[in-house]
Formats: structure tokens, sequence, C-alpha cells
């Protein structure tokens, strides 16, 4: 139980993994985790293939470039990942777990003559929000361009969605109502709240910086061995030559024959009009009604006549003969419009009982002339024109890509004007120039031109939709590596003081560790350090405080959580800035017995929690049943691969 309740609190990457293993492939969509590599058929575990279930196999290529793909997804959020980190973290493990996990449901449901229908992957496509128009539809537009622009074809799509709704269906019957007795949630309630108080002393590395620079020899070693922590992530210049709808703005015009045709097909919409603005009474039976319009022909008002049978009239502004009709039924709207501003009408029978009617007001518009609306014509025209020599021409670029034409070439033949930006972080930030800002253009070209590799074909992007569009092209790729020492010397040397300090501050803090732990006061081992810090603070709180919500609580706060009572650890700080020195003074230990809510929420947490794990462990079983092959090296060959792309010299 203990491990259910550590998967409550969830890994940097956990959250990304539930995604692609229980949730929804709208949401992978969008994550950008969805590759255009289909499952393979090799017959043996060798040879470039890493996994195995029965005729299903996944390759070295697709295991890499799946991490590849949630690595830079990760990295958008935090430009300073690196893949070592990544790796080091657990996500190509994660990846490629998932990615077997898949593999082994769906030998799983072949072996159990489960299928996928083409209509029910139709039916999740259609929901997936990226493939709507701001009408909530789905396009056909944004499907296809979307398509292009993440380099997946449509195949490989329903592949991932029928994969994803077969874990789904197989895996999520598995854990429902896994949800523990309250008498098994309470212990585990009762440690939410459990409270602690501490003392914690900072001993920050700037108290110990040597005044005195380090030689050049120092200096190149210790950059030299921490490379990684300055090295810059890959930069790429982006090459693209935009295509706006203005360039057909003399070919959309329309002729007098267009405009003349446009009036005739819409001659309604032009046509003179009549509304009417009604008030109206239901009422339950004829007589009531007609007691109503009794009183109405005597010289009352509609609504005071309403008023004094305890009823409210209902007012319908400029109606049409058919929005009437819809709203009322037609006995009322030809009686509407049949009778004169201020007339009483009724009572006429209603699907809800009787209606008495009063015209409140007639509004007469009149026709519109050809000349009259000339001008919007034009402009309904002149969009749909462009819009559609737009498509034309973009679909004309793509067939030119699509036969083998370079991007220079497309750019060429089109008389486009090629453009190239400078060297670009994935953020749109310059490594150089941190105050840099993208154009409007380029911001939308980032994500894709990242995403592709130098050799891939241009892409068509939109930047508005049906409006403006960027045919782009990575240029110049700039690896991740660290900068010249001599452009960043300065820097460095404060980076190598600071170490300095950072190993002189972690050998204070065990010494003054020591001493606690023999007895010694904390602020009285402070004090006795021969350098001036500061003095402890008191901390502490429940469990459920430090974990409420989704950000960490500080580490020098979670570690008296894994502390025993009367002990004291030392702790560094992050960017190795110094140590803390943390004593645990006291626990009171929680009781939820009085509080069900907390023990509820608990519940349903571990309930969840549970049913995940359930789902993993019947995936295994599934996995054993049905002999499924793992190459234990995988995940280190793919990083290996990954490593040396990603930090290849300049």
């Amino acid at each position: 139980m203990l491990s259910v309740l550590r998967r409550i609190i969830h890994s940097r990457f956990g959250a990304l993994f539930a995604i692609l293993f229980l949730g929804v492939i709208a949401a992978a969509f969008i994550l950008g985790d969805v590759t255009s590599g289909k499952f393979g058929t090799g017959s043996m575990l060798g040879g470039g293939t890493v996994a195995k279930a029965k005729g299903y196999a996944l390759t070295e290529a697709e295991l890499q470039d799946r991490v590849q793909r949630v690595f830079e997804n990760a990295r958008r959020s935090s430009p300073e990942l690196q893949i070592a980190d990544f790796f080091a973290q657990g996500g190509g493990d994660q990846v490629y777990d998932q990615l077997v996990a898949s593999l082994t449901m769906r030998a799983f449901a072949d072996a159990q003559g489960v299928h996928i229908s083409k209509r029910l992957v139709d039916a999740q496509i259609a929901q997936i929000p990226a493939f709507q128009d701001a009408a909530g539809n789905f396009s056909q537009e944004n499907f296809r361009q979307l398509l292009v622009r993440e380099r997946i074809t449509e195949q490989a799509l329903r592949d991932d969605i029928s994969r994803e709704i077969l874990q789904r269906q197989l895996l999520g019957p598995v854990g429902l109502g896994a949800r523990p007795t309250e008498s098994q949630a309470l212990p585990y309630a009762s440690l939410l709240l459990e409270k602690r108080q501490g003392s914690v002393a900072a001993i920050p590395a700037v108290a110990f910086l040597d005044p005195k620079d380090p030689t050049d020899a120092q200096l190149a070693d210790f950059y030299k061995k921490n490379a990684a922590r300055f090295t810059i992530p890959e930069q790429r210049r982006i090459r693209y030559a935009v295509i706006d709808a203005e360039r057909f703005a003399q070919a959309a015009q329309p002729s007098d024959a267009e405009i003349s045709g446009y009036y005739n097909q819409n001659k309604a919409a032009y046509a003179a009009t009549q509304t009417r603005t009604i008030e109206e009474l239901v009422l339950p039976t004829q007589a009531a009604a007609k007691s109503i319009a009794d009183q109405v022909k005597g010289g009352k008002s509609l609504s005071a006549a309403a008023q004094g049978a305890g009823l409210a009239t209902s007012t319908l502004s400029d109606q049409t003969v058919p929005q009437l009709t819809s709203a009322a039924n037609k006995a009322v709207a030809d009686a509407a419009f049949a009778a004169g501003q201020g007339d009483l009408v009724g009572p006429i029978r209603a699907p809800l009982g009787w209606l008495v009617v009063r015209v409140t007001a007639v509004k007469e518009t009149p026709a519109k002339a050809l000349d009259a609306v000339r001008g919007d014509i034009v402009d309904t025209l002149r969009a749909q024109k462009e819009k559609q020599l737009l498509a034309d021409f973009t679909g004309k670029l793509e067939d030119q890509i699509g036969d083998g034409d370079s991007f220079e070439q497309v750019v060429k033949d089109n008389g486009l004007k090629l453009e190239t930006s400078p060297a670009l972080l994935s953020t749109g930030k310059q490594a150089k120039d941190q105050a840099y800002v993208p154009s409007d253009d380029v911001k939308p070209l980032l994500a894709p031109v990242f995403a592709m590799s130098a050799d891939d074909d241009a892409q068509l992007v939109p930047i508005t939709a049906d409006k403006r569009y960027a045919l782009v092209a990575p240029g110049e790729i700039i690896a991740a590596a660290p900068p010249p020492l001599a452009e960043v010397k300065s820097l460095i040397v404060a980076a190598y003081k600071l170490d300095a300090g950072n190993q002189k501050a972690k050998k204070l803090a065990e010494d003054i560790r020591a001493k606690v732990a023999k007895g010694a006061k904390l602020a009285d081992a402070i004090a006795q350090s021969g350098v001036r810090l500061p003095p402890p603070q008191q901390l502490g709180g429940t469990r459920a405080e430090i974990m409420r919500g989704e950000q960490r609580p500080p580490a020098e706060v979670a570690i008296l959580f894994s502390m025993a009572e009367n002990t004291v650890k030392t702790l560094p700080i992050s960017q190795g800035r110094g140590y803390f020195v943390v004593q645990l003074n006291k626990i009171d230990p929680g009781d939820a017995s009085k509080q069900p809510e907390v023990v509820k929420q608990l519940r349903d947490e571990l309930g969840r929690a549970t049913g995940e794990e359930y789902a993993q462990q019947f995936e295994r079983a599934i996995e054993k049943e049905l002999g499924v092959t793992r190459n234990p090296k995988a995940v280190a060959q793919a990083r290996q691969a990954l490593a040396a792309t990603s930090s290849g010299a300049q």
C-alpha cells in the first residue's frame, strides 16, 4: 500500500506518461507525442528490434523517435532540460515501457478477437480540439494542416488512436471499484495530518568566496568538467517564405457578372421585409384567455390584465413570419401578421394552452437595390476568391514538394521572398540576446521547424488560417554545446569561485551536523563556526500543508518528513549555492478519525492510484503470458544515440 501512496505524488514526467498510457489521444496529439512510425513485424529480436509481441515488433528507430519527441516537448516548457537529465529522471524507461505496453495490448486484442472499427476512430478524430474550427466542428483543413506540420500520415494517426482505444477498453475496467475501505485509508489520512517541527540553518557558498581569481589552467579544467552546466541548447536558423492572401487581391476582384449573379442568388436576403414585435400571454383554458381579452378590449393593458390574474406576459421582438412560426405556431404568426399595430389577437390555440397576443410594433424594411449592397457583395466575393486562390496556390506548393523539388526551387519558381531568421532557441530567444523577440510571422514556425530533421522536406505552416502561411525549412542547425570559454570567461570565473565556496560550505555543514548529532544546540554550533552565518530558522507544518496543490514544497521543509525525531541531516541548496543543516525537533502524530472529509478524499486518491496499479499489473501479466520479448539494452542504446545527436560539436 505504501507504493500506492507514493504514486499519488507524481514525478516530473508522470503526468505525461499517464496520458500516453490511459489518456485520450487528443491530449497526446496536442503534446506532440503521436509518431509517424508504425510497429513493424520483425521476425526475430535483434537487428534493430527492441521488443516483440507475437506478430508485432518495436524497432530501435521507433523508440528513439518517440523518446526524442517526448524530450523535445518537455524541453519546450523547460528549455534548460538536457537529454542526459531526461534519461536520468527515468524519461527513457517510461517511454519504452509505454510503447511495449501498447505493443502487448495490440497482440492481446488480436488473440481475443477485439478490433476497433473505423467509425469509432473517426469519432475520436472528430473530437480532437486541434482538428476543430472556431465553431467546434471538425475541419478537414485543420486536420490536413496539422498532419503536415507534425509530419504524421493519416494512417499512422489512426493506428495510434486504435491502440489507445484498445488500451482504454481493455485496461480501464480492470481498475474499476479499486477503492480501499475507511479503515485501510485512515492510517494514511492520519499521516497527512502529522505535524513536524524543526530547525534549518543555511550555510551559503557566498560566505566562502575567494577574492583571488583562478589561474587559466584551473579555469579551463573546471569548464571542461562542467561543460554540461553551461551548454546552450540547440539553436536553429529558420528559412521561410510567407504566402499572404493579399498577393491575390487583384485576381480576386469580382467582375460585374459575378456581383450580379451573387445578388440574384441571394435576392431573398435583400428583399423587402416586415417584422412584428408582439406581447403574448399563455393561459391554461380558452375561458381564461377570453376573460383576459375582454379586459384588454375594455381598456386595460395586456400586462396589467395578466398581473391581475397572477401571470406575466412575454415579448418577442422583431419577428419575421418564419421566426414567429417557429417560436409560437403558424396560426399565431398568420394572425399577428394580419393584424395592425396595437391590435389584440386571440384567444388562439397553442401547444401549451391558449394565447392572447397584442401587436406592439410593426417594422417595414424596404428592399435593397444592388447598388446599395454592392460594396458588401464585393467584400464577400473577394474574400471567398482570395481564400480559394490561396488554397490552390498552397496546394500547388505542396505538390511541388511532394514531387521532390527543393525548398529553394519552390521559392524561386513561385516568386516568393526567402527570409532567414537569426539563430534561435526553441523558445524563440537568442542565446546572446535574451531581450530579442521573434516577429509574429516567426513565432508560429518555431515548434514545427524544431521538430524537423535537417533533411526533411519543406512544410507549409499556417500563420493565420486562410489568410497567411509560410513555407518553412530548417537552416543552419547549431548543436547543443557550451560556448567558447573566452566569450563567457567572467561568468565561468564567478561559477568557479561559487563552486569552491560550495565545497567549503559542505565541509562546514558536515562539521556542524556532527556537533549537533553529539548533543550541541544548532544555534550554538553555528555561532562557534567562526564564519558569519545567518541564524537558524524554525520550520514546520503538516504533510497535508506541504503537499497542497501542484507545487512541490521546499526541499529543506520536505526533508523533515523523512527524518527520525531528534536527528540532523545536511542538504545541498539548489544550484550549488551552499548547504542546509536540518534538525527535526518534534513529531506530533495526526488523527484523521474525526475528519471524515480527509479520509474520503484520500480514499478517492488511493482508489485511482490503485486502479492504475491494477491496470499496469494486468498488462504485465499479459506480457508474461504472451511471451513478450524485451531488449534490456534498448533504453541505454537510445540514450547513447540521442546523446550523440544532441551534443555534437558546432
